[in-house]
């Protein structure tokens, strides 16, 4: 985390504090901003590699903040909030967040949280051969990360994207909520299943004519999960 620059944004001033102090002795560069507004400006130009993001906030909330950092960018956002009824929680991963975690929480657990998705996104982009999978609706596209339904683009955000990859990658094999965790997210998240059934619900959004009847993204009641190719 040394020379990461992390954007807090919280109005609550011990939560902040805490923020900022734990992430300069972790060797990042911290930047606090109390409201949605300037969580903006700073993230024009202060340029973070990670946004903490909390979700009631003055001008404007974390919802919004989150959408407007998503159309510009893939920065991860993690939000850190009290809200942790299941609707906030989709809503959040809807607003473009990365990782959601619920106050009270473990220090120890959002440092490894936070290191894990500043490693994951250095991580070059997934490459394998030029067209993954293609049929008359969907397209994945691993070498150029591109993803088409009815030859249009689908935008997907960098967890989506490296979900969707690895289905693909191991279309017809039905892969455990464990196995998709230590490979998606890394082994910190291995015991939070809800996190893959959450991903599944927003690609089936995006990828499924039917998403209450899919055809790619199977559920395997007790198992897991996997791709099914829909060829013709």
């Amino acid at each position: 985390m040394r020379g990461r620059k992390i954007l807090v944004v919280d109005d609550d001033q011990a939560m902040h504090r805490l923020l900022e102090f734990t992430f300069t002795q972790a060797g990042a560069q911290v930047l606090v901003a109390t409201d949605g507004e300037e969580a903006l400006r700073h993230f024009y130009t202060f340029r973070p590699d990670l946004v903490v993001l909390d979700i009631t906030m003055p001008k404007l909330d974390g919802w919004e903040i989150g959408r407007r950092i998503r159309d510009l960018s893939e920065t991860p956002i993690v939000m850190v909030t009290a809200r942790g009824q299941e609707d906030d929680i989709l809503r959040g991963f809807e607003s473009g967040a990365d990782d959601y975690v619920t106050k009270p929480f473990s220090l120890q657990v959002l440092l490894a949280r936070v290191r894990a998705l500043l490693h994951r996104a250095s991580l070059p982009p997934i490459s394998a051969q030029p067209i993954a999978y293609s049929d008359d609706r969907l397209t994945v596209d691993l070498s150029a990360n591109r993803v088409l339904v009815d030859g249009q683009p689908v935008r997907l955000t960098a967890t989506e994207y490296r979900l969707l990859a690895y289905l693909v990658e191991n279309a017809g094999r039905v892969l455990s909520p464990r196995q998709i965790l230590e490979k998606v997210w890394g082994w910190e998240y291995a015991d939070d299943v809800d996190y893959v059934r959450v991903y599944i619900w927003h690609l089936r959004q995006k990828l499924e004519p039917d998403p209450k009847s899919p055809r790619y993204l199977i559920t395997e009641h007790g198992l897991g999960y996997r791709f099914e190719k829909n060829l013709t």
